[in-house]
């Protein structure tokens, strides 16, 4: 061996050594050394003890020693070209893996010895191996909460993540921060990697930025459906471009593992509302079925009295209370079976936008009593969405009524409808009133549970229902100091 090639073989990053074919070694590089003292092989550390040892002498187990057997013996007689596999070394601070590999040595077509190489490959392997934890953990079906801790553990494996922050998007809008660990800001967090979300999720791309803490990855987390938010994770300092891509890989593999957890959640979430709401739907049928026959008795029964009673002023204005709530408790079965009771939709491509024309039109008047201004701003270019505009009008009148109950006299309602990018059309009915109690709001589209005076509580559930139908999307957002916001989202026909 020349002294340029000693130096070529000195200077590699992974211990590589010859042996003969009984096992002796011919040669071995400066890494050997440190690797044999590093694995408890003390007798053959110093480079000068090293050539015509056995390698026998430094495995201590007959597992290592007949996987070895069993390498040189398929490479001797020709049946495989290299072999190689994975092995941990346990140390007192840390447990690593190596990767070794073995190739033999030829002369004139016939094998003469072999070719060891050892490299640590700790890093990728906890990276493999948190992937596929990632993958095992979020195979189940989660809670979001959930997903996110997961997520934070396996980050700080696979790619020695000191801080992870996740972002989660609805209905189009930019991401809201949801989970966050390791990182100081937490005021500004969100702020500051808004920018840098939007950027991966529109460029659909892993983003490598510097920060002031460090290295940052941001990755989009796109699911089988849409873009359902996007990660960052601050790592370590990486020591080479290699593993800065493996890491980049890791995160985006990472970041679509969480994609699918979360849409998943909410698939399930919304299979079991809408198994809850067929459930109760039945049972208010059956209730307004059985209530019907009784209130057209009572009714009957107080139209006669009031006839017969005509004279007497504390008969008729009790006759006129009993026929007032008769009434009441008339349309109130009436919404229950179409609430229990619904008629099938019936899907049609058309703009969500006409169907608001006519209902703005035919509820002018409403407004007008109240002195209120409707501010709108439709969507351009104009949507394309499945839609039963009879149904759908059902849903618009009933948030026209509840915003125009809630709003002051002589305010503003605003009206916004736009196009999202995924070609969705989304809604938002927008008015200054008082807030939806706290307590309320997560429970607003429950039937029978209502935050207005002698409100029934099933408009809103009803609404939820026909939207639901449409395999669209309806929330409420409601505070003190922005008001209350009806958003509503339908898919692209």
């Amino acid at each position: 061996m020349t002294a340029f090639d000693r130096q070529v073989l000195d200077a590699l990053p992974l211990t590589v050594y010859t042996v003969d074919l009984a096992g002796r070694i011919t040669s071995a590089n400066r890494a050997w050394s440190r690797f044999a003292a590093d694995n408890g092989a003390a007798q053959l550390a110093a480079e000068q003890d090293v050539l015509g040892a056995s390698i026998w002498d430094a495995m201590s187990d007959g597992a290592s020693r007949d996987e070895v057997e069993r390498a040189m013996e398929l490479l001797r007689t020709g049946r495989a070209p290299v072999v190689r596999w994975e092995f941990p070394c346990n140390s007192p601070d840390e447990e690593r893996v190596f990767l070794m590999q073995i190739s033999p040595l030829t002369d004139a077509h016939a094998v003469t010895g072999f070719v060891f190489s050892t490299v640590d490959i700790t890093p990728s392997h906890e990276s493999r191996e948190a992937l596929i934890d990632a993958g095992l953990a979020l195979a189940h079906t989660i809670a979001l909460d959930q997903i996110c801790r997961e997520m934070a553990q396996q980050v700080r494996r696979g790619v020695r993540g000191e801080a992870f922050a996740l972002g989660v998007a609805e209905d189009g809008d930019a991401p809201r921060l949801v989970y966050q660990s390791g990182f100081a800001e937490d005021g500004e967090l969100e702020a500051r990697l808004q920018p840098v979300w939007q950027e991966a999720r529109a460029g659909g791309r892993v983003i490598i930025s510097h920060s002031s803490a460090g290295l940052e990855l941001t990755a989009p987390m796109i699911g089988a459906e849409s873009s359902v938010g996007a990660m960052t994770v601050l790592a370590d300092e990486l020591e080479s471009p290699q593993r800065l891509e493996e890491a980049r890989r890791v995160v985006a593999t990472l970041a679509a593992q969480t994609a699918a957890a979360i849409e998943r959640a909410r698939l399930v979430q919304r299979v079991e509302h809408k198994h809850r709401l067929e459930a109760v739907g039945e049972v208010a049928a059956g209730v307004a079925h059985e209530l019907r026959n009784p209130l057209f008795g009572i009714s009957a029964a107080a139209q006669l009295l009031r006839y017969r009673a005509q004279q007497d002023p504390v008969v008729e204005k009790n006759v006129g209370r009993i026929l007032r709530e008769v009434e009441r408790l008339n349309r109130m079965v009436t919404s229950l079976l179409d609430y229990g009771r619904p008629e099938p939709v019936r899907l049609a491509a058309g703009d969500p936008d006409l169907v608001w024309d006519e209902v703005l039109e035919a509820n002018r008047g409403m407004l007008e009593s109240r002195s209120l201004a409707l501010v709108r701003q439709r969507a351009r270019p104009p949507a394309r969405c499945a839609l039963d505009a009879e149904q759908l009008a059902q849903v618009f009148v009933n948030v026209l009524l509840n915003a125009v109950d809630a709003a002051p006299a002589a305010s503003d309602l605003t009206l916004t409808t736009t196009v999202l990018p995924t070609g969705a059309w989304r809604c938002r009915l927008h008015n200054g009133g008082p807030p939806i109690p706290p307590e309320i709001l997560p429970r607003v589209f429950e039937i029978f549970l209502s935050a207005k005076p002698g409100g029934t509580g099933i408009g809103l559930a009803l609404c939820h229902r026909i939207v639901d139908e449409h395999h669209g999307t309806i929330t409420i957002d409601s505070a003190a100091e922005r008001g209350t916001t009806v958003t509503l989202v339908l898919p692209p026909a």
